[in-house]
């Protein structure tokens, strides 16, 4: 038998070996968890004692208080209340069908909100609280309180709700505030955004300067075991509120001007001639900021939608209007710079004849100056010095005025229609053939241009702002911000010019013109204006927009200054289907400047109104608000 070559000795040796390998390998691996360790005691040490931290220590979110909102005057037009709300720390609550079934029954929570609390409750991270109800009534809130030791985790507390003290006359002005999307959650990333009860701007001036009414966050540090139950509470850092801001509006002008609306669709815009400060932005109907604040139902929602006056638009900034003979007065200024004499006369037959087609004017006015023309609204007298002049020259003194402008304001959108010339025709003709059929400015599209129909088409503010820079001569800008004292810079427009213009607004109210129902009762004040009337449809015939289905009737405009001597207020009305600048519009712009010289007068009239049209505004809102509410349980039931 052949000896083995593996002796002792070799086996010693490869035992040896495989030792050394073996230690060689724990030796490193053991170097290497010393030196992992080191790094995590030395190097990482300051990140993971900010780690152990924040797993003991979290912050919770104190939401500042909104800044305020304030007129001219400082009299407010959107502030904070007191009032009660109720949240829900899901980590300390012991029972939670139980505990949300009791809340349900006390703070008569809808099968919605329900759904929501649940929702929110299953989502929700440590010692984050979920929104209950907030507005919460003083006995439901006092209910809660004496049974919190059978509700461990809920909190009733007092906080800060928006309140707007004027209701719907500044909804639009305003806007409302609501809690965040999950959208503007995600544009933002901000964690304040997700706090219970936090709301920020969502339309108007509340959205547009959310910034500075926000203000900062504080924050209420707070020691929690390793299962998140509250061990103390530690320092809190208070928070900033967000900054109060004052408008140029005159709140007590806003409010009387949109309760004066009634129940009219339209809006009433009034302006410091001299300075550019809006007093007034007044669009009615509108909603109800308090109750968009709060969150309104579906139900509502529709029924605002649908409503045909559009209470849910702006009407002063949204909407577009021919301007119809409100534009004269700024016709005389274009027809004096390419000139024409003032007192140059027409003769009116009735209508002017452009070839073969009679375009009509509004009566037989005889013959008749530039003063006269204004005063009787004579369309043929601007048919036949438009024609001489051609649109393109009226179309830049129309600019000159800030028709078709868009002005810098802080507002979510404005739309500033349309003043056109030859060049505009062309361009839309390229852009859009079902707009516009032939590429050249026609002789008619003069003519019908003229009397502010046609292709011209403006919203509310401009018209104001015409009225405005033609009483004072002042090339003004609107300005919704602060209040301003020095007066804007002139227009190079001669002096004669605009007395022309002035002179014949101020036979339209104070001579035998076309508003002279609508004169001043307030000795050496008197109102200069010009009736409109702007068709909403192609008129067929003898058929005119002055009856049949309301949106089929003719808009109401007037433009207006005050005083003539010394103009200080200008603006503008529209009426909606008003059928007539004289019959509709005239007296609510004559009430209004009323209460800026003589308050109790005009709130005298005002009384006597409200009384036909079955109360104030806000009793008006709140018997539709009960309407709305009444409908919703209806669907409600119907639904279960």
């Amino acid at each position: 038998m052949k000896a083995s070559r593996f002796t002792a000795a070799h086996q010693s040796m490869t035992f040896s070996r495989r030792m050394m390998l073996v230690g060689g390998a724990q030796a490193a691996f053991g170097g290497i968890l010393i030196a992992r360790l080191g790094y995590l005691a030395v190097a990482q040490s300051e990140h993971y004692q900010l780690l152990a931290e924040s797993n003991r220590v979290q912050l919770i979110i104190v939401p500042p208080r909104r800044g305020w909102i304030v007129d001219r005057a400082g009299k407010p037009i959107a502030i904070n209340r007191s009032d009660f709300r109720v949240d829900i720390v899901p980590e300390q609550v012991r029972y939670p069908t139980a505990t949300l079934k009791t809340l349900a029954d006390i703070l008569k929570l809808t099968p919605d909100d329900v759904d929501r609390i649940i929702k929110e409750f299953k989502a929700s991270r440590g010692y984050q609280p979920v929104q209950i109800a907030e507005n919460v009534p003083y006995d439901q809130y006092a209910a809660i309180t004496v049974r919190l030791p059978e509700m461990p985790g809920v909190q009733p507390m007092r906080g800060f709700s928006r309140y707007y003290p004027t209701g719907p006359a500044v909804g639009h002005l305003v806007g409302y505030v609501g809690a965040a999307s999950a959208k503007e959650y995600e544009e933002e990333k901000n964690p304040l955004l997700d706090t219970p009860g936090f709301k920020i701007g969502k339309e108007g001036l509340e959205k547009t300067l959310e910034q500075k009414l926000r203000g900062q966050p504080g924050g209420q540090r707070v020691e929690l075991t390793a299962r998140g139950k509250l061990v103390r509470e530690l320092e809190p850092k208070p928070d900033r509120s967000g900054q109060t801001i004052q408008l140029a509006i005159d709140a007590g002008l806003q409010e009387y001007a949109a309760r004066r609306l009634g129940e009219e669709s339209g809006s009433c815009t009034i302006i410091d001639c001299q300075t550019g400060d809006l007093l007034c932005m007044a669009s009615m109907p509108a909603y109800d900021p308090n109750s968009f604040s709060d969150g309104i139902g579906q139900t509502e929602w529709r029924m605002l939608s649908e409503d045909p006056r559009k209470p849910l638009t702006n009407k002063i900034l949204s909407s577009l209007y021919p301007p119809g003979s409100t534009i004269k007065p700024m016709n005389a200024l274009a027809l004096q710079a390419a000139g024409v004499d003032p007192e140059e006369t027409v003769h009116c037959p009735g209508g002017y004849r452009l070839g073969n087609r009679f375009f009509r004017c509004l009566g037989r006015h005889g013959t008749v100056n530039m003063r006269r023309a204004i005063a009787k609204s004579c369309n043929t007298y601007f048919y036949a010095m438009g024609h001489r002049v051609g649109y393109d020259r009226i179309a830049i003194m129309a600019k000159r005025m800030g028709l078709g402008a868009k002005f810098d304001l802080p507002v979510v959108s404005q739309s500033y229609g349309t003043v056109p010339d030859s060049a505009w025709k062309a361009r839309k003709y390229k852009e859009n053939r079902r707009i516009v059929e032939r590429p050249d400015w026609t002789a008619s599209d003069t003519l019908n241009a003229s009397i502010g129909q046609g292709f011209l088409i403006l919203n509310p503010l401009q018209l104001a702002v015409m009225a405005a820079r033609i009483a004072s001569g002042r090339n003004l800008l609107p300005t919704l911000l602060g209040r301003h004292e020095k007066p804007a810079p002139l227009l190079d427009i001669p002096q004669e010019h605009l007395d022309a213009a002035r002179g014949g607004m101020w036979e339209v109210v104070n001579g035998d013109g076309t508003a002279g129902a609508s004169r001043l009762q307030i000795p050496g004040i008197e109102m200069c204006g010009k009736t409109g009337t702007a068709q909403v449809r192609k008129i067929t015939g003898s058929q005119r927009g002055q009856s049949g289905d309301w949106k089929y009737r003719d808009h109401g405009l007037f433009v207006f200054f005050a005083p003539f001597d010394n103009p200080r207020y200008a603006g503008s009305v529209v009426i909606e289907h008003g059928m007539g600048g004289s019959r509709a519009a005239a007296p609510v712009a004559k009430d209004c400047l009323t209460y800026l010289f003589d308050q109790p007068q005009a709130m005298k009239r005002l009384a006597e109104l409200e009384t036909q049209w079955g109360g104030t505004l806000l009793e008006r809102t709140a018997r539709r608000q009960s309407e709305f509410d009444a409908i919703s349980k209806a669907n409600a039931g119907l639904r279960a």
